[in-house]
């Protein structure tokens, strides 16, 4: 599927003229705080993200890590819910961010709130894109067409144990980016990267023209600038919500902002 041009082609055109990695840094939609993500987004962007994931708390987050689920629970115990990440996209929108904004979430919510009618309302709201992690893409149809109806770019994942066969599938029906799962495993930082990310990697480029974003254990500058010529974006997730959870109370945006800006601007 080719999705039609959106602020994700757009910011992707950006860091590739740079010669760049693109930084894209992952939130738990009102984590810490119900309200926390209106603050932390626009600082996000400001210290150089070219684009966030807004995760959408979920009780069963089969592919995350214990960092993601305690930041999920804990929103889900201040009431977070489908509808309220999507009035977050329109607040962030409201209040000038201009990034790329991904909504990442699982398909039980997505089918619960009915695809079409969350498409619709996800675009309206400003979303740029959907990914979906435990949605595999031979099951993606009806999904798939109500984010092209809206312009949305859908997202899949690649794993290192994907078979040719099934990355030539993500390939073909990803828009925006293919996600390339870095390891086996859940989420959560890491020091490193597996031996065996390059060659997956460029199992995963001759399959698709899009680019290519790692997710899953990054956690500083030097995997990121690792992945240059290899990927075009790095996905921290669990790192920056560790460094939200541990900042003294009234220093989460500044400090997340901080690491944000070490990883983006130092390559």
């Amino acid at each position: 599927m080719v999705g039609i041009a959106n602020r994700v082609d757009q910011a992707f055109a950006r860091s590739r003229a740079q010669g760049r990695v693109a930084v894209a840094p992952y939130l738990t939609v009102g984590y810490p705080e119900r309200r926390s993500t209106l603050e932390l987004v626009p600082a996000l962007e400001e210290a150089g993200a070219a684009l966030v994931e807004l995760g959408m708390p979920f009780s069963d987050p089969l592919a995350d890590g214990a960092t993601i689920q305690r930041a999920s629970a804990r929103a889900l115990a201040q009431g977070v819910t489908v509808g309220f990440c999507l009035e977050s996209v329109a607040a962030l929108r409201a209040r000038g961010v201009g990034l790329p904004l991904m909504l990442m979430g699982y398909m039980n919510p997505v089918l619960q709130y009915g695809p079409a009618r969350f498409c619709a309302e996800a675009a309206r709201a400003g979303a740029d894109g959907l990914i979906v992690p435990d949605l595999p893409p031979e099951e993606g149809g009806e999904l798939a067409r109500s984010c092209a109806d809206q312009g949305l770019h859908l997202v899949y994942l690649a794993a290192p144990t994907s078979s040719d066969e099934r990355l030539a599938t993500i390939g073909a029906r990803s828009a925006g980016f293919v996600y390339c799962v870095s390891l086996l495993g859940v989420t959560g930082a890491r020091a490193r990267f597996p031996e065996q990310l390059p060659s997956f990697l460029a199992r995963v480029r001759r399959h698709t023209s899009l680019p290519l974003a790692v997710g899953f254990g990054i956690s500083s500058r030097a995997q990121v600038e690792a992945l240059q010529g290899q990927a075009e974006a790095a996905i921290v997730g669990s790192a920056l919500l560790n460094v939200i959870e541990e900042a003294p109370a009234g220093q989460q945006v500044q400090q997340a902002a901080r690491f944000i800006a070490g990883l983006a601007r130092e390559q």
